[in-house]
């Protein structure tokens, strides 16, 4: 006869299984929602964004010319000129600023100039590079000066007193801040594209804004139905509420309880006096 020793032991045996399969399976699922995460594609402009971004810059903040990232905006200036663009940034994106200055040619007299690019968000903050070539100087005989800027990470929240990066509008101003005052007024060539990657939810943090930061007001198309404000992504903001670390919160929470019955198992029954069996 089965003593109930013996069915005791089978039972933690087999609840042992169990719960080292349902670990497992939790853990695969951890593994490939993370993987699915994290092997997401990067934004990145489509066949049809290449080449069709605007072709001229706005000379103040108000006057900006709105850019998608992934586009491309080029204009004609001279030196002297303050060039403005502005794009979006959602949470948890870091952004790319990525300037080029193409200089004329045949020029006899033209000296070595320092050009710099700023970034701005919509509170008309500037923001800091974490890294990248703000500030460039180029020779005389140059034919171009290539400049960028790696913003840090969009939050979703963040004390009023703080300067980090929300999501919202993201100003880029380009200009010469070092030439010969003989040399003001030479034309040049600018191209400016911004590209943002996605960093995930290990960026987000708790609390999130009403609103994104994008200064002014929306604008009515030829047909009357209402456009995008000027830095706003064509696809709308995000709700601020998803984030990736729900999977692991939702996932830690699954792994809890089964640990909670895998505990219970093992306990149950432990205390009680063994069962006799009549007869023996």
């Amino acid at each position: 006869m089965v003593t109930t020793t013996s069915r005791r032991g089978r039972t933690r045996r087999g609840a042992r299984r169990a719960f080292a399969g349902a670990l497992l399976a939790g853990l695969t699922l951890f593994t490939s929602a993370g993987a699915a995460v994290a092997d997401s594609p990067t934004p990145s402009a489509s066949p049809g964004d290449e080449g069709s971004g605007p072709t001229e810059a706005g000379t103040t903040f108000r006057t900006a010319t709105a850019l998608q990232q992934g586009q491309t905006g080029t204009a004609q200036a001279s030196a002297g000129d303050y060039l403005y663009w502005v794009f979006p940034a959602d949470i948890g994106q870091r952004a790319t600023v990525r300037a080029s200055v193409k200089l004329p040619q045949g020029e006899a007299k033209r000296s070595a100039s320092t050009w710099q690019i700023d970034v701005y968000d919509g509170l008309r903050r500037r923001q800091a590079c974490q890294y990248g070539h703000q500030t460039r100087k180029a020779a005389a005989d140059a034919s171009a000066v290539e400049l960028s800027c790696v913003l840090r990470t969009v939050r979703s929240w963040s004390e009023p007193w703080a300067d980090d990066p929300l999501p919202g509008s993201y100003y880029v101003r380009l200009t010469v801040v070092n030439v010969p005052a003989d040399e003001l007024g030479l034309p040049f060539e600018a191209e400016v594209r911004a590209d943002a990657v996605d960093e995930g939810g290990a960026h987000h943090v708790d609390g999130a804004l009403a609103e994104p930061l994008v200064p002014g007001v929306s604008v009515t198309g030829v047909s009357g139905a209402p456009k995008a404000s000027a830095g706003e992504p064509e696809d709308g903001w995000a709700s601020g509420w998803w984030t990736s670390r729900w999977l692991w919160t939702v996932g830690g929470g699954i792994l809890a309880a089964l640990a909670g019955v895998f505990g219970y198992s093992l306990t149950r029954g432990r205390g009680r006096p063994a069962h006799v069996p009549h007869g023996a």
